[in-house]
């Protein structure tokens, strides 16, 4: 029986630790996936669609201005008097006056309707005004969008960068514990110094330094990428995505230079799809609608209203008093002491204000096209000097590593061929990825991608 017990027991407190397990694991995140939910909960993509949502509002309140306003009100009212006997003379006559008590009450009700016939076109400028008022938000949302992915998709580059430098970080570290353990096995049999395990001792200790720093920055970039994602710091997660490889061919290579090789045709095709560049155009378009509604004043108003009233001391009776109104009325400021020319004015710079952020947008994008086409072409030629690098440090590792063990090199020689080695490596991972980042610049640059 106490065995039995014991075997229950045991399989019990399995079960648990397996459950417990299973719920610590890190969920496994692709860049698609982090791309998705960063639309879904990043803040800024958050403000800029409910910015869209104010917009489409005041659009719908601009065609409302062209409907008639419809206004209901009524109400009741008491009159209470209450005045006691009196005496009062009247031509040197004495009159008594009796006491008197009244109530009178009122109960009214009216129905009324306007509509503006005419108002300077002011209706018309504001409609124009809220709709490229709401077409400037959505491309701002739609840039919004396309710069939170830039930023998602590099974060995530970045956490497999640090991830691979740990990597490296890690295999240095055991080769050179490896070597270390070879090293004193050697002097204990006389064939090498101390002065060699000592070296290699402190060889030793510098890469456990330096992997406990590139862990720490893999753990930041991961917590980096997580905030702007918008994910639950508590918890745990894992960043794979076997889709990006740093292995690139030399045909994949010449084919995306090819495909980026013509500025002026990327200058252009970023001026049709870039949405900042879009809303600018539109930010313009609403100023001038804005200039249109500031002269309104200019012109009169007329406005059209009806006007049915029920009046009666009682509610029974509220219907056997009625009033029916209708007419046109016409207002025209004549002079207003130069109030709608400032507002006139004022509107003028506004317009103008924009055509000058249209010219700067367009050398904004001039020049983030062709630094992020600079940015490519080094990203490609340091690609192909660290992939160089890495085949000479490989080499001449692995050489002087032979020399020492044959004992014709000195163990200086082997830790400066391993250290380049290590800058190698390092360097071939950071040209790798520093290749992807500047492709993915181009197209952010360009503006094309919709999400």
């Amino acid at each position: 029986m106490l065995r039995i017990f014991r075997v229950l027991s045991f399989i019990l407190v399995a079960v648990f630790a397996a459950l417990s397990q299973t719920s610590q694991q890190a969920a496994v995140i692709s860049i698609s996936d982090a791309v998705q939910t960063a639309l879904q909960q990043n803040l800024s993509v958050r403000q800029a669609e409910n910015n869209v949502s104010a917009a489409k509002s005041a659009v719908l309140a601009a065609y409302g201005d062209y409907l008639p306003s419809v206004s209901f009100s009524g109400g009741w009212s008491r009159q209470q008097t209450d005045r006691a006997a009196s005496t009062q003379i009247i031509g040197g006559q004495p009159f008594s006056l009796p006491a008197q008590f009244s109530v009178n009450n009122n109960f009214s009700s009216s129905l009324s309707v306007g509509y503006t016939v005419f108002d300077g076109f002011s209706r018309e400028a504001t409609i124009g005004r809220s709709s490229s008022s709401r077409d400037a938000a959505m491309e701002l949302a739609n840039r919004t969008k396309q710069s939170v992915v830039y930023q998602v998709e590099s974060a995530y580059i970045n956490v497999l960068r640090t991830e691979q430098l740990v990597r490296v970080s890690e295999e240095n570290l055991k080769r050179d514990q490896r070597q270390l353990d070879r090293i004193i096995e050697s002097n204990r049999l006389g064939a090498l110094s101390v002065a060699d395990v000592y070296r290699q001792q402190s060889q030793v200790a510098v890469d456990e330094l330096s992997l406990i720093t590139d862990q720490n920055n893999f753990n930041k970039a991961k917590a980096d990428l997580a905030s702007l994602i918008g994910l639950d710091m508590s918890k745990q997660y894992s960043f794979v995505d076997n889709s990006i490889s740093t292995e690139m061919s030399k045909d994949e290579l010449d084919g995306t230079m090819q495909k980026y090789a013509s500025y002026e045709e990327l200058w252009k095709r970023a001026l049709s799809a870039r949405p900042d560049y879009q809303s600018a155009r539109q930010t313009y378009n609403a100023a001038s609608a804005g200039v249109v509604s500031a002269r309104r004043s200019y012109f009169p108003t007329v406005t059209a209203y009806g006007q049915y009233r029920l009046a009666n001391e009682t509610i029974k009776t509220l219907s056997q008093n009625k009033t029916t109104s209708w007419g046109l009325s016409l207002s025209w400021t004549l002079f207003d002491g130069f109030l709608t020319n400032q507002q006139v004015q004022s509107a003028l710079a506004q317009e103008r204000n924009a055509e000058l952020s249209i010219a700067q947008t367009e050398r904004d994008i001039a020049v983030d096209v062709k630094k992020a086409l600079l940015d490519l072409e080094a990203a490609r030629k340091q690609y192909d000097v660290a992939q160089k690098g890495l085949i000479s440090a490989t080499q001449d590792r692995r050489i002087a590593e032979e020399r020492y063990n044959v004992g014709s090199g000195t163990l200086l020689d082997l830790l400066v061929a391993n250290a380049g080695l290590v800058n190698a490596e390092a360097n071939k991972i950071n040209a790798s990825y520093n290749f992807i980042i500047a492709r993915r610049n181009v197209e952010y640059s360009l503006g094309e991608r919709s999400y």
